[in-house]
């Protein structure tokens, strides 16, 4: 075996031995550049030494076939074509010359990281997560599905969404809990977040809020890659600890400016709520009870506090009739007064008993009819 060749091995990059006054790598980089420079000239003078060989044995060929075509003719050029093939042949030893005298200028070459050894094979494999399937469903169906899922996975929901660190949220769904990386996760931490600040648990309520972009920032990562979200849990958590200013300024931006929408939500809501229980309250004549009997005066408010009828019977006595009627009307239209229906003789407006000229005529309308 010749191991001659093992003699002389050009390594740029891979030697301990310098002086300590000589920047290391950029003794390196340009040990590198320089081998790379050498590679590129011999390449160059390789590249010409074949060309011109290429362009002289096609010049070679040509010509003996015109010597060939010559001397079957008899021609009188034949005594020039071959003085032509003479130096031809002449130039074409001279490019061989040239060339052999390159492959002993590279085996002198010292041999180094790209002439040591080559690619016996290149192959190159992309392992892609399956894009994850778009469900038709109905809304019906989608509510269905998401009540399904809050009821299997609620505890473990509320769970992540008390975490608060980002290796520790990763660490949770990564063992074992990867299915919560989904829209109906982040759906029900939304709802929660709402049903907290309507009841006056701020705190808490920024705290899940926290978790909830996250949920939300991973699954938009899932849709920009076109990949099942759960295949970007790590990745997710991995690059909001290590990205720029400018991606973790976004984060918080989101977040603070989802925490001012669950903020003003929740107010709607209380809102929303405070008049359909007012709605609700009001009496046949369309008036709110509540507000109807803080109008009414001390005495018969009184009088409904401690259901009296008889105090209150005597109160309206005592009343302006005009006043107490006005009041007693109120009262009817708000339901805090509920006049007898059976008695002809009692007014179903205010609850007063009707006056003998109103029951006369009321009578004689009756007959009438």
């Amino acid at each position: 075996m010749d191991y001659s060749k093992w003699d002389h091995i050009e390594v740029s990059d891979d030697e301990d031995d310098t002086h300590p006054n000589i920047d290391t790598p950029s003794l390196f980089k340009w040990r590198h550049e320089a081998r790379v420079q050498r590679m590129e000239e011999m390449k160059g003078k390789t590249d010409a030494v074949d060309a011109e060989k290429k362009r002289v044995a096609a010049k070679l060929k040509e010509v003996q076939d015109r010597v060939k075509k010559e001397e079957q003719k008899g021609g009188d050029n034949l005594t020039e074509l071959k003085k032509s093939l003479t130096e031809v042949e002449k130039a074409a030893k001279e490019v061989d010359k040239k060339r052999r005298a390159l492959d002993d200028e590279k085996k002198k070459q010292p041999q180094n990281v790209d002439t040591l050894s080559r690619d016996g094979f290149s192959k190159t494999i992309l392992n892609t997560a399956p894009k994850p399937k778009e469900e038709d469903l109905t809304e019906e169906e989608r509510e269905k599905k998401m009540k399904q899922f809050v009821k299997d996975n609620q505890k473990l929901i509320k769970e992540y969404g008390m975490i608060r660190k980002f290796d520790d949220s990763k660490k949770f769904l990564m063992e074992g809990n990867t299915h919560l990386a989904s829209e109906e996760t982040a759906n029900y931490l939304v709802i929660w977040c709402l049903d907290l600040e309507m009841e006056d648990k701020h705190e808490l309520m920024c705290h899940v809020a926290h978790q909830c972009i996250c949920m939300q920032y991973l699954l938009e990562l899932a849709k920009q890659l076109e990949c099942d979200p759960r295949a970007c849990i790590s990745s997710f958590f991995t690059k909001i600890q290590v990205a720029d200013e400018e991606y973790k300024a976004a984060f918080y931006s989101e977040l603070d400016a989802f925490k001012q929408r669950i903020v003003k939500r929740a107010k709607e809501k209380i809102e929303e709520a405070m008049e359909e229980e007012r709605l609700e309250r009001l009496g046949p004549g369309g008036l709110d009870p509540a507000d109807v009997f803080e109008s009414l005066p001390e005495s018969m408010r009184k009088c409904f506090e401690s259901q009296d009828i008889g105090m209150l019977q005597q109160i309206i006595k005592e009343l302006p009739e005009e006043e107490a009627r006005h009041h007693m009307k109120r009262c009817v239209d708000s339901g805090l007064w509920c006049p007898a229906t059976d008695d002809p003789a009692t007014s179903t407006e205010d609850g007063f008993v009707k006056k003998e000229d109103e029951a006369e005529e009321e009578e004689i309308y009756d007959e009438v009819k």
